[in-house]
């Protein structure tokens, strides 16, 4: 088998695995294309998180969901809100709602609305 004939089969497996857009999401956050809204910030800190657990569970994702954006601030009239529900690198449960949005002229994703610990199953 040769090299490019394997690569195109993991990629594949993995496309299977993975949403593209949170594989998308991944990207941006390891190019540091990212942004926290003020209120994002508040509510890490009112949980005692910092931005890097938020990051930290964005990594650590295997899924998300999409919904139509419903807010007043949105950008695009299509816009997606994407949310991921995934633990921190020391097992605390997160809950994170953003969009991708450009930023000069590049993709950067906007952690607009919600970023705090998890209450699934409460």
């Amino acid at each position: 088998m040769t090299e490019q004939l394997r690569f195109t089969i993991l990629e594949k497996q993995n496309s299977e695995l993975m949403d593209h857009t949170l594989i998308k999401i991944k990207r941006l956050i390891l190019q540091r294309k990212y942004e926290f809204r003020l209120s994002a910030e508040l509510q890490l800190a009112s949980d005692g998180l910092t931005m890097d657990d938020a990051l930290e569970a964005i990594l650590s994702a295997d899924y998300l969901t999409k919904k139509n954006s419903t807010s007043q601030d949105k950008v695009t009239p299509k816009e997606k809100v994407y949310i991921i529900e995934s633990y921190t690198y020391d097992g605390i449960l997160m809950y994170i709602k953003g969009t991708i949005r450009k930023s000069r002229n590049q993709d950067e994703f906007y952690i607009i609305i919600s970023a705090k610990r998890s209450t699934f199953g409460e």
